[in-house]
């Protein structure tokens, strides 16, 4: 069996050794589209993060057997033609839900307790020469008693509503399906959300009912002490938009790990110098926890070991 792994830098450094036993494994770190066909060549399984396989590379791959995706999302694959020529296609689902939650919070307290701005206020000396034993600069507040709204709530926004309730916090969310609206908590419109909530976060997929969701008119509905947060899919929010929003103050801040464009641009609006202070920016790393990794690539090999 010839197994091939066309972008294996997205898997980092997780132990992939179980895979060389299946078969004849090759890896490959990147893998651009010209690449693909050639090193598709005799692949009994190929596994794929973000290098596409449509119908203009899977109708020359007669041994293709199997696709496994190292992600949940399934939009890199033209999933009608794999299913016409034979083609089973595997995604991991839930392999990142408590690392896309740890994140979350990781996100949200930085911003709100201006993590990085004490940081530098000591590492800088202007505690050292302050002559004071605390200092005030950026009040924060506590999650206890606050308003948590969650765009999605699938696995991964019903746990973070698990760990914001720990806090004390109180729950809210609205369902972008429009079908999911028995999950426990109050299900409010996006508009009633967007205006009552001090910190929003985002576990949606992007889809038609999804894209440019949060838009200026609905961004300029948040209190202006209130934060969001965005770990589902960069084409959610408007990013030109969010910039406005957030230099007209309609929003105290915002903490985003995924783009519309990724990686961003040097021209993102989002690295505009004068809003740095407002944001709090991470390169698509939420899902990626060591624990996670591991467990997706376990779940491929199982999937490989299922299916043969």
């Amino acid at each position: 069996m010839k197994i091939v792994f066309l972008d294996a830098y997205s898997i980092g450094n997780a132990d992939d050794s179980a895979l060389m036993v299946l078969g004849e494994y090759i890896r490959y770190e990147h893998t651009t589209p010209e690449d693909v066909l050639s090193r598709c060549e005799g692949a009994d399984v190929l596994i794929t993060n973000k290098v596409k396989l449509m119908q203009s590379e899977l109708k020359y791959l007669p041994s293709l057997k199997l696709i496994c995706i190292a992600a949940t999302g399934m939009n890199n694959v033209d999933l009608k033609t794999a299913a016409e020529k034979g083609i089973t296609v595997k995604n991991v689902a839930d392999y990142s839900t408590d690392s896309v939650a740890e994140q979350t919070f990781a996100m949200a307290l930085g911003l709100i307790h201006h993590t990085r701005y004490y940081d530098q206020y000591v590492k800088t000396g202007a505690y050292s020469n302050s002559g004071l034993f605390t200092h005030h600069g950026r009040p924060f507040f506590e999650l206890k008693g606050k308003k948590w709204g969650i765009i999605g709530m699938g696995h991964i926004g019903q746990r973070v509503a698990e760990i914001a309730t720990a806090f004390g916090a109180h729950i809210a969310y609205y369902s972008t399906s429009g079908k999911n609206l028995e999950a426990g908590f109050p299900c409010l419109s996006l508009n009633d959300l967007m205006e009552q909530c001090d910190i929003i976060s985002i576990h949606a997929p992007l889809n038609e009912q999804t894209q440019y969701l949060l838009d200026y008119e609905k961004l300029r509905l948040m209190k202006p002490t209130a934060y969001l947060i965005n770990v589902g899919r960069g084409g959610i929010v408007n990013e030109t938009d969010l910039v406005e929003a957030l230099r007209e103050e309609h929003l105290a801040g915002a903490a985003l790990d995924v783009y519309e464009q990724e990686p961003a641009p040097l021209n993102n609006p989002l690295l505009s110098s004068d809003i740095q202070e407002k944001l709090l920016l991470s390169p698509h790393i939420a899902w990626a926890s060591a624990e996670a990794r591991q467990r997706l690539v376990d779940t491929m090999v199982q999937h490989i070991k299922n299916h043969f």
